[in-house]
């Protein structure tokens, strides 16, 4: 046997799986709906979906350019505060007041009141006041390399030595770079915002180094600002609605700028409640692992929390963005984006709660659900009525069936059931004839066998020979019932014949097999092929007075050569036909059959009624399928245990032969054949009348036309002669 085509197998098995589909879909017409809702659904979660994923992206752009513009906008701002400073610095007047403010100090020591009563200090804050007043600075610092305060616009902290926390932040200027300092909660006494001295208000310096003669450092000038007024304003360049906000922070994860929210965190008691408090050098940006502003507590100490994510990644030096949400300082989910700014020594971060973050997002979303909610509503009501209406039509094929009226067709009684479909014994409404009718339950049958039903009736109704079965009408039901109207016959079908009386004599098989053939040349001469020549398609019957008469049955499985798209009618490039009667190409090339496979097919029928026997047996299919295609068959006579009709012997061998040439030429010539065998006399009318006569008792309770088809029958093919 030929290997099958592995390529061939899959695109059969694919044809074999859509075909099923699209008859389950046409009988079931209400999963269209839910089909609808699912792909309209599938399409929508995909669009929102994409769309989230836009607006994702579309925030991560919008926070990296937030962050990018404050970034900007403090360099910008500490470039130009710088240049104050240095400019002031290098000013010749403030370089020799210095310098004479550092020899009154070597002189007679860094004493208040000696620094207070020098009148370089009264000269310099004279000099300095208009540089003050113009760009925003409430102070100033002269600081001698020891650290220790030479003048000042405020009178206390004239004379202080190393104030705690100044030599950090005016490093850089003793080194000879100008600089901004970070924030810094100033020791020293100094005026809040509601004029009061105190220590801790927050502070900030644009220092610039105070050079010699000979161009050697010996002071640093630092530019008083508020923090509040000044970096927190620079870093408010950019935000976005009621919750956006960017703020900088220290290493140690101390907030540097003022928070948008300071009410609501003395309100959560983040810092503390007075009206000078304020986020600036007080606030640690910890996550406290729980929403603050909805009544929760943190479950841990404050001391224990982690910071928040962006401050952490920032710390450790990686600029990022997350828009998935993570927590801020107030527990409040939000998206942000952060990165650590070297020059600077400090880390910036924006951030806008989640809640505003998405609310086109949520918008969205809701319209989704409810367009959704509406489809899964109409795709329900429609699932509903359609469920109803296949009830109501099931109802009324019930209440046909049950009116035994078919159309024209008044149904007597059931003769004959199969797995595609059911057999009436009826009469026309009209002329009274009886008939056989076939009704094929589009609920019980996929598309293919309503497609093969169909074919079925339109190649058989154009066979007119009368050892061919005679279709009378076909049509619908309005209730969805597929059926046909076929002669009626009593008698039975050659496989009863043999497994009730055993096997036939020799005169009597070629009487029969001659019948067949003048059937056959009508069919291969209109180019049809029947395709499952068997005894059980083969049906004896009486028929105007003529005994032994007969009928083939079942053209389900015929094929029209060079008719494009039949294959796929009779089984998606399957193998078809029934094994025990199938010929070699049949096996191996079930495409290329021709009249010659169905005179194999016959020629394996002619063995059977002689011998009881077919042509092969095994215990398997695929056992049987081999030995059609390899094995030689035993000769019937030595089966029987005594001789056969010579010629007819050979012609039954001749019609099994491996190759069709060796076949006889078509089935006309086969006919011929029989009738010059010498056996063909040996069965006469007379002899017919007689066994008729003899067993008319036993045939008139034959299913006419119709038997209960056999299992090995029905797992391979659907018959149009009876109900499989």
């Amino acid at each position: 046997m030929a290997k099958p085509d592995p390529t061939s197998s899959r695109s059969a098995s694919t044809a074999n799986i859509l075909s099923r589909t699209q008859g389950f879909m046409r009988r079931h017409l209400w999963v269209w709906p839910l089909i609808a809702a699912l792909i309209l659904a599938f399409v929508g979660w995909w669009v929102r979906a994409r769309m989230e994923g836009a607006m994702k992206s579309q925030i991560a752009g919008n926070l990296q350019t937030i962050l990018a513009a404050n970034t900007e906008a403090l360099r910008a701002w500490s470039t130009t505060v710088e240049g104050h400073a240095e400019q002031a610095a290098e000013d010749t007047r403030l370089r020799e007041l210095v310098s004479g403010l550092i020899l009154r100090a070597e002189q007679q020591g860094v004493l208040q009141s000696t620094m207070l009563n020098a009148p370089e200090l009264a000269t310099l804050r004279t000099l300095l006041k208009p540089t003050l007043d113009r760009y925003g600075f409430n102070g100033f610092v002269v600081l001698d390399t020891n650290v220790a305060v030479l003048a000042s616009a405020r009178d206390h902290l004239v004379g202080m030595k190393s104030p705690p926390g100044n030599a950090e932040h005016f490093q850089a200027a003793f080194s000879g770079k100008s600089v901004v300092t970070r924030p810094f909660p100033s020791v020293a006494l100094l005026l809040d915002e509601r004029g009061q001295l105190r220590s801790g208000v927050p502070t900030m310096f644009a220092t610039a180094p105070v050079r010699s003669a000979n161009g050697s450092v010996v002071a640093a000038l630092g530019l008083r600002m508020e923090p509040q007024q000044n970096f927190t304003r620079i870093l408010a360049t950019a935000r976005s609605g009621r919750s956006g906000e960017t703020y900088a922070f220290d290493r140690k994860g101390l907030m540097l700028s003022e928070s948008r929210f300071d009410d609501q965190l003395k309100r959560l008691s983040l810092i503390p409640d007075s009206a000078e408090a304020s986020s600036i050098v007080t606030l640690e940006l910890r996550d406290p692992l729980a929403d603050l502003t909805k009544a929760n507590r943190s479950p841990k100490r404050r001391a224990e929390l982690p910071f928040t994510r962006a401050v952490a990644e920032s710390i450790a030096g990686r600029s990022g963005v997350d828009v998935a949400g993570y927590r801020d300082y107030r527990g409040v989910p939000v998206v942000g984006a952060w990165t650590w700014l070297p020059d600077f020594d400090l880390g910036l971060v924006t951030e806008m709660d989640v809640a505003e973050a998405f609310g086109p997002v949520r918008i969205m979303r809701m319209g989704f659900f409810f367009i959704f909610g509406l489809l899964g509503l109409a795709a329900g009501a429609i699932f509903v009525l359609m469920r109803l209406a296949n009830r109501w039509q099931h109802s009324a094929r019930k209440a046909a069936l049950k009116a035994r009226q078919l159309g024209q067709y008044s149904l007597d009684e059931k003769i004959g059931a199969g797995a595609f479909g059911t057999v009436y014994r009826g009469h026309h409404a009209l002329m009274r004839r009886p008939v056989a009718v076939k009704l094929l339950d589009t609920n019980q049958v996929s598309e293919n066998t309503i497609a093969r039903f169909e074919r079925e009736v339109q190649l058989t109704c154009q066979l007119t020979h009368p050892n061919t079965i005679a279709l009378y009408d076909y049509g619908r039901t309005p209730e969805g019932l597929f059926y046909y109207a076929m002669e009626f016959l009593e008698g039975l079908s050659l496989d009863a014949l043999v497994r009730k009386y055993g096997p036939l004599p020799e005169g009597r098989v070629i009487h029969i097999l001659r019948q067949v053939c003048a059937s056959l040349g009508e069919a291969h001469g209109q180019g049809l092929v029947h395709r499952d020549i068997k005894p059980h398609n083969i049906f004896l019957t009486r028929r105007g007075g003529i005994p032994d008469f007969i009928k083939v049955l079942d053209f389900g499985l015929v094929k029209a050569r060079n008719l494009e798209g039949q294959l796929e009618l009779t089984g998606a490039n399957a193998t078809l036909g029934t094994p025990l009667y199938m010929s070699p190409e049949a096996v191996e090339r079930p495409d290329t059959v021709d009249a010659s496979s169905d005179l194999y097919s016959l020629g394996a029928v002619g063995y059977y009624l002689l011998t009881a026997e077919p042509v092969f047996s095994g215990t398997t299919i695929g056992e049987i399928l081999m030995q059609q295609v390899k094995a030689t068959p035993e000769r019937p006579s030595s089966i029987l245990g005594h001789p056969v009709c010579a010629d007819f012997e050979e012609l039954v061998m001749s019609c099994l032969a491996k190759t069709p040439a060796e076949r006889p030429a078509d089935a006309c010539k086969m006919e011929a054949d029989l009738s010059e065998c010498s056996a063909a006399s040996s069965w006469s009318r007379d002899a017919a009348q007689d066994w008729w006569r003899r067993h008319e008792a036993a045939t008139a309770d034959q299913t006419a036309v119709v038997e209960q088809c056999r299992p090995s029958d029905q797992r391979n093919f659907a018959t149009a002669g009876n109900a499989c």
